[in-house]
């Protein structure tokens, strides 16, 4: 049986991060996915990866601290400097504006392709000896009081101190040590497409909440390209994936009184589109099992959000940045998997995550009632929060989000 220090379990972004950290740590670390044997290829020509996300100044920063940041291709990533959210009713003061310029930050957000980050990941992982890399599956984990035994699908087994989860919303791991979670679906899917558009998107972000609980985002990338994330009921995501170019086009002159088109002028697809099914879960504890902890939930094993504000990733990166920041700072005394050191990373990430999956659900269902009433208070508050100085930067403050690394 092999031994070290830490495994983790999951190659996605949030996985890879954190094999990465612990490894600059010090820490003896093998990470361990079916796919990992695989290295993502980085994006290349005119056409952009469906897989796009917001990438915070918190996640950055985290970038930065593990030496990555600069080594991405920052011609396939987009500063956005404005984000501009408009209520359904169609009205011209229905709308919430956030500014880099008036929060004085350089910019609210980067717009960027998965691939591009993991390419640059697996490229920086190739050369941290700290970090060995395994194309497996983990079939059974036993915990005792030392430490937890992993059991992989090609027979091997090994012996970590410590064990981190960033194995997917639907976590093994999470299911097998019993961790419970709520879980809601929303009866919607996201889909998702790339555009070429006619106007210049001036490096803003638009998202328009239309009547019925549809939510439209067009996020800026470079050069005149938005990418798209319609939330909508599965059985018009189902519709949606089968538009031809035309077709698309009366979709965006029938919706929010044709105002996507009038900002952006006429669209041309630019990718194949796809959907996703959108839920909320939450898992009751991040650190597991109850009796002895020897494993820490990171990203989607541990909360799965709304895409409406955009901070699903970088929610579990905050997850990855935390986790490094405790066990960087630990007592010479006290092991990786020492229960102080667990629950100081547990105390730390529930509060920001129950804050943010609550203001997300809870918009998401005001945003989806019906009622005339309903409709009014909420266009009306979102024009009252833009004349809010102060409420705008404490919404900015929240978007851009903290992280320590002293």
């Amino acid at each position: 049986m092999r031994t070290t220090d830490v495994v983790v379990v999951g190659g996605g972004i949030t996985g890879k991060a954190c094999a990465l950290g612990l490894a600059q740590l010090g820490l003896q670390t093998i990470e361990i996915a079916p796919d990992l044997g695989q290295s993502v290829a980085s994006p290349q020509g005119t056409q952009w990866g469906q897989r796009i996300y917001a990438f915070s100044p918190s996640t950055q920063k985290l970038l930065a601290h593990l030496q990555i940041w600069d080594a991405i291709d920052h011609s396939r990533l987009q500063p956005v400097r404005d984000m501009r959210i408009y209520g359904d009713r169609g009205e011209k003061n229905d709308q919430l504006h956030l500014s880099a310029f008036e929060a004085g930050t350089p910019q609210l957000a980067w717009i960027g392709e998965s691939n591009l980050i993991e390419h640059t990941l697996d490229q920086a992982s190739r050369f941290q000896n700290k970090l060995e890399r395994i194309s497996d599956v983990v079939e059974k984990i036993y915990i005792d009081a030392d430490g937890s035994t992993l059991h992989l699908k090609n027979g091997g087994s090994i012996r970590a101190q410590l064990v981190i989860a960033a194995d997917g919303a639907n976590s093994p791991i999470r299911n097998e040590l019993g961790i419970s979670a709520s879980e809601e679906s929303y009866s919607q899917s996201a889909v998702v497409a790339n555009w070429l558009c006619a106007y210049p998107h001036l490096e803003t972000a638009y998202q328009w909440f239309l009547p019925g609980g549809d939510i439209v985002a067009m996020l800026p990338l470079p050069g005149k390209q938005v990418s798209m994330v319609w939330s909508t009921s599965t059985e018009h995501a189902a519709e949606l994936l089968k538009l031809d170019q035309a077709q698309w086009l009366d979709q965006f002159s029938s919706i929010a009184n044709g105002v996507i088109l009038k900002q952006l002028g006429e669209l041309t697809l630019n990718s194949i589109p796809a959907a996703y099914p959108l839920r909320k879960i939450r898992a009751k504890r991040f650190i597991g099992p109850e009796a002895s902890p020897k494993v820490v939930l990171i990203g989607d094993a541990a909360h799965v959000m709304h895409p409406l504000a955009g901070q699903g990733l970088n929610l579990g990166l905050r997850d990855v940045a935390v986790l490094l920041n405790v066990l960087g700072k630990r007592e010479s005394f006290r092991s990786p998997s020492d229960i102080v050191l667990l629950r100081r990373y547990e105390r730390q990430r529930q509060g920001d995550t129950s804050a943010l999956l609550w203001v997300t659900d809870k918009l998401k269902k005001l945003f989806s009632a019906s009622s005339n009433t309903e409709r009014q208070l909420r266009n009306w508050g979102l024009g009252l929060v833009n004349k809010s100085h102060f409420i705008k930067q404490r919404l900015i403050e929240r978007a851009l989000g903290e992280i320590d690394f002293e």
